[in-house]
């Protein structure tokens, strides 16, 4: 049995489904690596993604929901 998982901490016990979730993650960053830039979105809004950090910004006037 390998005792190496992907970004596991030297020298730890890992169960199988800590083993299998380090490799699955593992597998993600990869896909995600190697999969196409997507195009910057058309017309959006400047700055942080406001439906992320709750605040709207419009003419200089922030809008809370």
């Amino acid at each position: 049995m390998d005792d190496t998982a992907p970004n596991a901490a030297p020298g730890k016990v890992l169960t199988p489904a800590a083993r299998r979730a380090l490799e699955e993650a593992e597998a993600r960053r990869t896909a995600q690596a190697q999969a196409e830039p997507t195009l910057p979105e058309d017309g959006g809004p400047k700055g942080p993604e406001p439906t992320r950090f709750g605040d709207w910004e419009r003419k200089g006037i922030a809008v809370d929901f």
